[in-house]
């Protein structure tokens, strides 16, 4: 397969929290020509959501405020995870209004570009799981983009969410089979709006059993020739990042769910997002029925009460 040497199509890695889009993205950003930076950039949303509060874009000074409004929401990304650039907001202003980059999304463009030619490569791209939430906003932002979806068995991804609950605010199955099917439910969705060309979707648990095949699919996807390096990735020598980064793909890393949750547990995540669990292709293993509303509330209940204790557990330790 030939490469279009005039492609430049933005590219957005999305998926459910913990559905082992860091590990697509050092394998995606060791192709000789995507740029990705290594975290979650979390400003588009933000900053395209209150455009009209920066005022007229073609001042220079208002695109400074851009910059300096995308360092408050993401500076340890801005500062450590761009690898072809510096984030100097002096020199960027200047450059971005010469430029004129005069919207929100000319300006996070301009950075991403900047930093992609600062890796000697020609594409950009961003790996944000939640944007998968808003990938109609991102299209209509950056007309061009493709998106690829992670989509990970929900019961895994609870078992991981568990162990940062309290950065995602899950506290109970329930809760993490459906807030697991929002992500995943609107992600297709999206996907059959935008169509082939614009949208892709990998299961994990496929990329850890055959890596290769996927990875040419992914290629194909984007219009790009595929390259070994895709799946001999570039490892992350940070002792922080994800334990399977410093590593080569690990295909075990699945369907832990078997033995680490109990039956109860497997019963009532299957009950409540079942139909989901099987369009994904994930075999249910119980005879869970669905939950009536009464016990779903419950399960609601439950979890907030736990987040509000959270709150002021915060509260009371900052004082």
């Amino acid at each position: 397969m030939n490469s279009n040497i005039n492609n430049s199509r933005p590219i957005f890695v999305v998926g459910a929290p913990r559905s082992g889009t860091t590990l697509f993205q050092y394998m995606l950003r060791s192709h000789p020509n995507i740029s990705l930076p290594t975290g979650e950039s979390h400003f588009f949303i933000p900053l395209l959501r209150k455009a009209d509060s920066f005022g007229d874009l073609s001042r220079k000074d208002n695109i400074r405020k851009v910059l300096e409004a995308m360092y408050k929401q993401s500076a340890n990304f801005l500062d450590t995870d761009i690898h072809g650039l510096q984030f100097d907001i002096d020199r960027l202003s200047n450059e971005l209004y010469q430029e004129g980059r005069y919207t929100i999304a000319a300006i996070i463009a301009g950075l991403f570009e900047k930093n992609a030619l600062g890796e000697g490569k020609q594409r950009w791209g961003d790996k944000t799981p939640y944007y998968v939430l808003h990938m109609k906003t991102l299209l209509q932002s950056f007309p061009d983009a493709q998106f690829i979806h992670l989509i990970r068995d929900g019961r895994d991804c609870a078992l991981s969410m568990f162990e940062r609950k309290h950065d995602f605010g899950v506290y109970n199955i329930f809760f993490a089979a459906k807030y697991w099917e929002i992500y995943v439910e609107l992600g297709r969705q999206m996907g059959l709006e935008f169509g082939d060309g614009v949208y892709h979707e990998i299961r994990y648990e496929d990329l850890l059993e055959n890596p290769a095949q996927i990875m040419r699919g992914v290629c194909e996807f984007l219009k790009e020739p595929y390259s070994d390096s895709l799946v001999n990735f570039k490892k992350s020598g940070e002792a922080g990042k994800t334990p399977l980064l410093q590593k080569p793909v690990q295909n075990t890393n699945k369907e832990k769910w078997r033995e680490k949750m109990t039956l109860r547990q497997i019963t009532l995540f299957e009950g409540a997002v079942m139909e989901t669990l099987k369009t994904c292709g994930y075999p249910l293993i119980t005879h869970a029925r669905p939950i009536p509303l009464p016990i779903k509330a419950l399960w609601r209940f439950h979890n907030y009460i736990f987040n509000q204790y959270r709150k002021l557990y915060i509260k009371r330790k900052r004082k």
